[in-house]
């Protein structure tokens, strides 16, 4: 294989442990992981890659405590206004995917100006997954199929992948929506809960370097790794 993935799909871990080891609060973590997303953004729209979707809050880190909480919806609101004008000249479209009621509403209002300013991109399908759980994903989607069954709009016979997948958070993206290759940082070798349906034939990548560490020649190297694999899909 010779070719940069269509779908990147990363999990930008260890923004606390990189600030506990230099003796800082978490949130400095999260202030320096910032940075990587821009610069990872650039990246991926420089080798053309189609959609990079970036793993930045779970369901279950609702549970961390609440002045972690409030600074990271702070970052998140002050990356969208500062970035939002490059993204728009390099024609990346912004997307959101997770349970985005459930975040405060000035980070929702922030949120959908940015994605109704980007609604035209063409270069690059940047999604973030927040307050995101792939089985609950799961679970709304064979709901929803369950209820066109009772209203008479399908059958049980007529549930076929893709008809589930257009039903999964991430069906905007068509084609792309499958991912290619999936990258977790800081060494930690699971996917929690992230794009489970998505990411049935991704190939992994691992690498030992904290997300906040995590730069852009970290990323080539984790793309020159994928270009080196060999993609089967179950045959020979």
């Amino acid at each position: 294989m010779n070719q940069s993935p269509r779908h990147v799909a990363i999990i930008m871990d260890g923004n606390g442990r990189w600030a506990k080891a230099r003796g800082y609060p978490r949130f400095y973590g999260h202030i320096r992981g910032t940075t990587r997303v821009r610069e990872i953004v650039r990246e991926a729209h420089r080798v053309g890659i189609q959609a990079l979707t970036l793993y930045a809050f779970s369901t279950e880190n609702w549970k961390r405590p609440a002045e972690e909480l409030t600074v990271l919806w702070k970052l998140l609101r002050k990356y969208i206004r500062r970035e939002v004008i490059e993204l728009k000249r390099n024609g990346v479209r912004l997307h959101m995917i997770g349970e985005i009621n459930r975040l405060p509403q000035d980070a929702q209002r922030e949120l959908r100006a940015a994605m109704e300013e980007l609604k035209d991109g063409t270069k690059l399908h940047l999604t973030f997954a927040l307050s995101y759980g792939a089985r609950t994903e799961i679970i709304e989607a064979a709901k929803a199929l369950a209820n066109e069954c009772v209203q008479g709009k399908l059958t049980v016979d007529q549930i076929t992948e893709q008809e589930f997948e257009k039903h999964l958070s991430t069906s905007f993206l068509g084609e792309s929506a499958e991912v290619d290759f999936m990258i977790r940082t800081s060494g930690e070798k699971r996917i929690s809960n992230y794009l489970l349906w998505q990411s049935s034939y991704a190939e992994f990548d691992f690498p030992e370097v904290l997300w906040p560490d995590y730069s852009v020649e970290e990323f080539r190297k984790s793309l020159e790794n994928f270009k080196n694999r060999q993609r089967r899909f179950g045959g020979i």
